[in-house]
């Protein structure tokens, strides 16, 4: 058996989430059943550096398995791209030692998400970014975001359905920027918790509308509640910028 480390992107609009579940068409899914083909019936399970929801995208999702084939990488991305559908596509692969894990040896991930400036919706970009028709404070968003990066407990910033229970995260750095009309945020940090980034992006948001003060983001820290948060920003305007590994 090889261990085969793959980078993929796919457009999440027709998927409900990365992981696999009964009766729902999934990232994970969909890459098995082309792999088990692969393996004329052999089924092969996937793992990856994380999950993402309904209709979150990737650019730099991380993916592993392992297969007896013996076919050269360049072989491989042909074979697997000519029978992906056409919303997910492999970008790179090449074998690794059997010790790699995707999930277990990242060491860090970027996210980015995209807000739609636009005076109206632009029905071409409805599943791609979040249109929001409010005009922003920079200037009090960025005096936000001085609480949220370093070392913190970020329970309040996560679903009430996460499951972990060391919510103790690092964001490294964040940051946002206009690109065209569209409203660029960007998060590197060593891990997410569930929702963490759309929660992240749904308060930054209420701030830049003035409904919270910049300085509320320490108070929802120390709170470690999530009710305290603001809304969760749309999956659809998110993406798995990138993962890291050492």
């Amino acid at each position: 058996m090889g261990r085969l480390k793959c980078k993929i992107m796919y457009d999440g609009t027709h998927f409900f989430g990365y992981q696999v579940q009964p009766e729902k068409r999934t990232v994970q899914g969909v890459i098995e059943g082309v792999l088990t083909q692969l393996h004329k019936g052999a089924p092969v399970r996937i793992s990856a550096s994380g999950r993402t929801d309904a209709h979150v995208h990737a650019r730099g999702q991380i993916i592993h398995f392992d297969s007896p084939l013996q076919i050269p990488e360049e072989n491989w991305l042909r074979a697997l791209n000519a029978m992906l559908p056409e919303d997910i596509s492999v970008v790179h692969i090449e074998r690794v030692h059997s010790s790699f894990h995707s999930r277990f040896d990242a060491s860090g991930k970027e996210y980015r998400y995209f807000v739609n400036l636009g005076k109206t919706r632009d029905p071409f970009r409805r599943n791609y970014s979040y249109h929001t028709g409010y005009r922003l404070d920079y200037a009090a968003m960025r005096e936000s975001l001085q609480y949220l990066i370093g070392t913190h407990d970020f329970t309040s910033f996560c679903s009430a359905k996460t499951e972990v229970e060391d919510r103790v995260r690092t964001i490294s750095e964040i940051e946002f920027f206009e690109c065209d009309d569209e409203l660029v945020f960007r998060f590197v940090g060593n891990g997410f918790l569930y929702n963490m980034v759309r929660i992240l992006v749904g308060t930054i948001l209420e701030v830049g509308t003035g409904r919270k003060h910049a300085s509320v983001m320490k108070e929802i820290l120390e709170k470690k509640d999530r009710s305290y948060a603001g809304k969760t920003a749309p999956g659809h305007g998110l993406y798995l910028w990138e993962v890291f590994y050492n």
